[in-house]
């Protein structure tokens, strides 16, 4: 496998920039995920280090090797898209020899190579079915199974669970993880869906304009995000960020917060009257384990309050909120964050 190394990327279509100075080290095994909304860059990024788009300034390295002009068959990587892509005609078998028996690699070596994919993929009992024969899940692990023969030295994924169910995309996670750990292997992931970068990444990579907005592993993005952006951004529900105002009690604040911030699960809900803000629950939503209390605070902000299932908390009761030093987050007028 292989580490990566992006230096001062830069990426245009016609007027429009679509990547600033991107510049990235990807250590080898690393699994990392590239996440933001739509239109911020993590995919232009991810097919630039593909091939399949060219970078119009900055550098690319793979394993110690320049390929930022490489043709993407030179670049040693297999990629796995958001449609499985394929071939209807062909066996689960074929589908995985097509591309090694294409490239001219021996039989045997093929055949060896299928066996231990579909032993990895637990897709034995599969290789002679056509994909319309296969579910959802099935299909998609066809076609990681089409880029394991491969035995690349980047696996990269753009958004390939998209398409499943919300089960299955769970289910698909765990055996990502898990393949991941079973190869060793450096795999590059794109998402919106921040729940699965936080649930599989050794790393997150936050984009945001076609810029990176912060790296870091899902735990540190969580607790010290380094702007209002990611703050709110990672984390579900997201981090409740407000102007601070009067009734805030003894709460030190930094003379430059323009905008303060407590996670859900971090409120601390006390007597009204006895703590930082004062609120009234306006709904009251029960997931078992927990449940999540939609509040309007005193002056007419909304919150979220994150609370054990068994709380008792209802509809109409007025509150009090307590913030935790330890646990407030401040940013300045930019929405960056003051440490």
């Amino acid at each position: 496998m292989a580490g990566i190394r992006i230096n001062g990327l830069n990426k245009f279509y016609g007027d429009t920039q679509a990547l600033f100075d991107v510049s990235l080290d990807i250590a080898d095994g690393e699994f990392v995920v590239f996440v933001g909304p739509s239109g911020c860059g993590k995919s232009t990024l991810l097919r630039c280090l593909a091939g399949l788009e060219a970078a119009d300034a900055g550098a690319i390295s793979i394993d110690g090797r320049d390929v930022t002009h490489a043709e993407p068959v030179d670049r040693d990587l297999a990629m796995v898209f958001q449609s499985y892509a394929l071939y209807p005609h062909m066996s689960v078998r074929a589908n995985m020899d097509f591309g090694m028996k294409v490239n001219g690699l021996a039989a045997d070596a093929r055949e060896k190579r299928i066996v231990e994919a579909a032993r990895i993929l637990q897709l034995e009992d599969y290789l002679d079915r056509k994909p319309s024969q296969l579910s959802g899940g099935q299909r998609q692990r066809v076609a990681i199974g089409r880029a394991i023969v491969k035995d690349p030295k980047v696996f990269l994924f753009d958004e390939p669970l998209s398409n499943l169910d919300a089960k299955l995309r769970v289910q698909m996670r765990v055996e990502l993880e898990g393949l991941h750990k079973q190869l060793a292997a450096t795999m590059i992931y794109v998402t919106h869906d921040q729940v699965e970068a936080m649930t599989m990444a050794d790393k997150i990579v936050v984009l945001n304009g076609g810029r990176v907005e912060q790296v870091g592993t899902p735990m540190e993005l969580y607790h010290t995000p380094n702007s209002r952006f990611v703050a709110e951004f990672i984390g579900s529900p997201a981090m409740n960020v407000f102007v601070p105002g009067a009734g805030l009690g003894d709460l030190v604040l930094d003379p430059a917060a323009a905008f303060i911030g407590c996670r859900p699960e971090h409120f601390e809900l006390v007597a009204r009257g006895t703590g930082h803000a004062d609120a009234t629950v306006k709904v009251k939503e029960q997931l078992g384990g927990e449940s999540l209390l939609y509040l309007g605070m005193d002056g007419g902000t909304d919150v979220v309050a994150r609370v054990d299932g068994d709380d008792v908390t209802d509809v109409g009761q007025n509150i009090g909120l307590r913030i935790p030093e330890n646990r407030l987050h401040q940013f300045d007028t930019s929405g960056r964050a003051l440490q």
